[in-house]
Parts: C-alpha cells; structure tokens; sequence
C-alpha cells in the first residue's frame, strides 16, 4: 500500500525503477543508424492493386459483420428445397459482402437485402430462377469453391445498383440482375 501510494502520488503509475524520463533511459548517447529502404521485390508481392478474376474475390473492411446481419433475415427468408437456409445464406453471404467491398465499407443490412432478393430468397420466387439456382446453392456449406462461383454470377454493375433498385427491378428483370450464361 505504501508503495502504491508513492507511484500515484509522484504521478506515475509505475514503480520506482521504471525509467520515466528521457536522462533515465538506458543507452541514452547510442545514435541508432537511419532504417534501410524495402520494396516490394518478392514473386508473390502484390505490386499494384489486389487481383481482379474469378474465384479470387474482393477484400474489403470488417466484411464478417454480415455474419451478425443476416440474423435480421432469419423471418423473412423463404427457402425451399433442394436449397437449406444454411446454403442460402453461405451463397448470399458472400453476395453481399463483395458489394460492400465494391463501395470500400463493411457490410449493412441492404447489402444482404440485395444479395437475398437477387437470388430469389425474399418473397416469390420466379420458377425458372429457382430451377437455375438450385444446383448452385445445393449443399454450397460445403464447398467454398461453388460459394466463389455464386459471387461471380453477380456482375459488378448488379452490385452497384440501390436496394431499392434492385427491389423494383425484380422479380420481372431478374434475368438482367444475374449472370447465368
């Protein structure tokens, strides 16, 4: 107690021993010499920007928060089989988290609106969307690859589109809103 009561009132919270100023410091006349210049000179070291192509996805900041999000869904989702919630879910995740990466934020609930009504797992669902994305999304938890292959049936300018876009846009359009050639 004695002691404590020393360091807080000397104005440190440090004891005795802890240098707390710069003559205390150890080495103090060492001149250390200036750090040497580095360049990105490795095989593997990206030079320029991330790549751009399929399977490689698309970096972006705090993209897990859409794993928090999607909880919103959880009353609204409509899935039938062959497709589970869990590859609903796995195949859209990634949907949205590469359009919150397009515009360099973490992921919000629109980007999950997208993602969801895009594919068909909002409301209705056209028939011919839900007999094209059925071999896609089946057992998707499974294979990350296939998850990478949904993502990339979603073109860029789909992505860059408002929620609210998107939402007047389908279920009549939906053939322009994904990639499925």
């Amino acid at each position: 107690m004695v002691g404590a009561g020393r360091w807080l009132n000397d104005g440190v919270a440090a004891p005795s021993y802890v240098p707390n100023s710069l003559s205390q410091q150890p080495r103090r006349g060492l001149a250390l010499p200036p750090a040497h210049g580095w360049q990105a000179d490795r095989p593997a070291e990206l030079e320029a920007a991330q790549p751009v192509g399929p399977q490689l996805g698309r970096p972006g900041p705090d993209l897990g928060y859409a794993l928090r999000l999607v909880r919103q869904f959880d009353e609204t989702l409509t899935v039938r089989a062959p497709v589970s919630r869990e590859d609903a879910v796995e195949g859209c995740i990634g949907v949205a988290m590469a359009r919150a990466a397009l515009f360099g934020r973490a992921p919000v609930v629109h980007d999950l609106d997208v993602a969801f009504r895009i594919w068909g797992f909002l409301g209705e669902c056209p028939p011919e969307l839900a007999a094209a994305r059925a071999p896609l999304f089946e057992s998707v938890t499974h294979h990350y690859n296939d998850g990478r292959a949904i993502v990339d049936r979603v073109p860029a300018a789909t992505l860059r589109l408002t929620h609210g876009e998107v939402a007047r846009r389908f279920p009549a359009e939906w053939r322009s809103l994904l990639d499925l050639d």
